[in-house]
């Protein structure tokens, strides 16, 4: 389970802004996560409420994510397609000269804090 992993990450992200700012308290931290990104948004929850809990600035937070949908392009026929629908074989020419475009991102999109 990578995510406990991911989690550390986040919150040590956050103690940095959090240092830089001078915050006292972190009410709410948006992530954006990728559909094709292995993380586990379950476990990442779960690990979330875990590990904030242990830290000051982040005990109260909550944690919202937002999914960035996968979509892949066709270098033969220069359409986008929604990729776990449709793999990595092009559904408008059947070519596989694919690539993913979006959806394996994971970002700290916003954090909401006082």
């Amino acid at each position: 389970m990578h995510e406990l992993g991911v989690v550390f990450t986040v919150l040590d992200k956050i103690e940095e802004v959090g240092k830089e700012n001078e915050l006292t308290s972190v009410k709410t931290v948006v992530l954006e996560i990728g559909e094709v990104s292995a993380i586990i948004e379950d476990y990442l929850s779960d690990c979330w409420k875990w590990a904030a809990a242990k830290r000051e600035l982040t005990k109260e937070a909550e944690l919202k994510i937002e999914t960035i949908p996968a979509v892949t392009y066709c270098e033969d026929c220069k359409n986008t397609y929604p990729t776990v629908e449709f793999g990595k074989t092009c559904p408008h020419c059947s070519s596989e000269h694919t690539y993913l475009l979006q959806g394996n991102e994971f970002k700290i999109k916003e954090i909401e804090a006082y």
